[in-house]
């Protein structure tokens, strides 16, 4: 009997010790990442998310929802609209160069002081941030911003405007992003102190499987004449054999580009407060909101012409609508998106970018605020049935305020209840749920 004890009292602590390990983040990571891949490796194989193609429905008019939108930008903070929208697709002008600088940049440059940091799963967002603050000699981790940018483990993706956000409220440091970035902006703020956060493509040979997908990077340097950035990469810290010194990661000025694209060149800076003017220097024409975005739409037209390469053009026209949303020009961004999703279909399967919507949701801006609800609904609807598991906040909210303009309230609280399930807190989600009565 006593021996039985002694055995059972055993395989108790067992579980408990297993438990404890399990519980560590690290350990939890790793394990809630091969349980996922699992899930996602079964689901993807009976249901290809790459073969589902959306088809625009067209638009029911050229409306824009004014009362709904006032709320939109008080929340989201829209960029100020330009003195003069450019609509349709004007024929670019003279290709905008990057802007000069004061006095020659250096051959290379490196900036030490990043405390290099890998990333537990499907968090490469909050830990790219968490190493652009250690720049600053911030002491927290990624598991300090995650716990702000995404209290949802299983959330995709954080937002550029998100980091933007968590870093002017939640430290002693400024942040601004924007669009239509290029080499020339990377290095000239590099070479001026300033480490640069990047959002890309991503197609690591280990996960080719998975398809394209988004990433950040951190720029903390270049060389000429080897032609490449330096790059902090959470990915590959946690998939090398990282041994707590890692200098960097060297991409070749070409794969940024071309990988770079399908984000809009978008970046973001971080700063102390105090060294605002020597940022806004530094970044020349696309310190104002509005011409970095018109500077985007001018680069985006431009590809469309000169890009052969069938998803850099879809990209291409993609960015051309994100940036006209930026620029509230809504029916142009509705027609670019339009272009852009017709093209798709072209794509070959194992190339498309099936996840688009899970990083940038321009196309949401554009039908809803051209009247074209259906084609929120329909598009929010496949993105997040082709989903392992439906996720996205952004999603349910766009389809739950279409269907709200559509007059289905019922069916606008389930959509902004889940986005509020899937990230507690999502302050557009609240505000809805607030206004229609359901929380406090």
């Amino acid at each position: 009997m006593l021996k039985k004890k002694k055995v059972l009292l055993g395989l108790a602590s067992a579980v408990i010790l297993i438990l404890i390990v399990l519980s560590l983040p690290p350990v939890w990571s790793r394990v809630s990442y091969h349980l996922q891949q699992a899930y996602s490796s079964v689901k993807y194989t009976l249901f290809p998310p790459q073969e589902s193609v959306f088809v625009p429905g067209g638009a029911e008019g050229d409306f824009v929802a004014t009362s709904v939108a006032a709320t939109l930008q008080s929340i989201y903070a829209t960029p100020t609209p330009a003195p003069a929208t450019p609509t349709g697709f004007p024929t670019p002008g003279v290709s905008l160069t990057p802007s000069p600088t004061p006095t020659a940049l250096p051959a290379s440059i490196y900036l030490a002081g990043v405390v290099p940091e890998p990333q537990l799963w499907n968090n490469c967002g909050p830990a790219t941030l968490s190493m652009n603050l250690s720049f600053y000699d911030w002491d927290k981790t990624q598991v300090d911003t995650a716990a702000i940018l995404k209290p949802n483990d299983r959330d995709k993706n954080v937002m550029p405007y998100e980091m933007e956000y968590y870093v002017n409220s939640f430290t002693s440091l400024q942040a601004l992003y924007r669009m239509g970035g290029d080499l020339a902006t990377l290095k000239n703020l590099v070479a001026n102190g300033y480490p640069v956060l990047v959002e890309k493509g991503f197609e690591p040979v280990n996960l080719k499987k998975e398809g394209w997908m988004g990433h950040f990077n951190l720029v903390i340097g270049y060389d000429d004449a080897k032609g490449v950035l330096i790059t902090q990469d959470s990915y590959l810290l946690t998939h090398d054999d990282y041994t707590g010194s890692q200098p960097g990661y060297e991409v070749t000025y070409e794969d940024m580009v071309n990988n770079w694209r399908a984000f809009n060149y978008v970046f973001l800076v971080v700063y102390p407060p105090d060294k605002q003017n020597d940022v806004l220097n530094a970044l020349g024409p696309l310190a104002d909101d509005a011409s970095a975005d018109r500077a985007a739409y001018d680069r985006a037209m431009a590809e469309t012409s000169s890009l052969s390469d069938v998803r850099d053009l879809f990209f291409a026209w993609y960015n051309a609508g994100t940036s006209l949303v930026n620029l509230e020009d809504y029916t142009g961004a509705a027609e670019a998106f339009d272009m852009a999703f017709s093209i798709y279909p072209d794509i070959p399967d194992a190339a498309r970018p099936w996840r688009m919507l899970w990083y940038q949701t321009g196309p949401y801006f554009a039908y809803y605020y051209t009247g074209r609800y259906q084609d929120v609904i329909d598009l929010a609807t496949q993105t997040l049935k082709d989903m392992s598991e439906p996720v996205l906040e952004e999603s349910f909210y766009w389809r739950g305020i279409s269907y709200l303009a559509l007059g289905d309230r019922n069916a606008a609280i389930t959509n902004f209840s889940q986005s509020v399930n899937v990230h507690p807190g999502f302050p557009p989600a609240v505000a809805m749920l607030k206004q229609l009565g359901q929380i406090d």
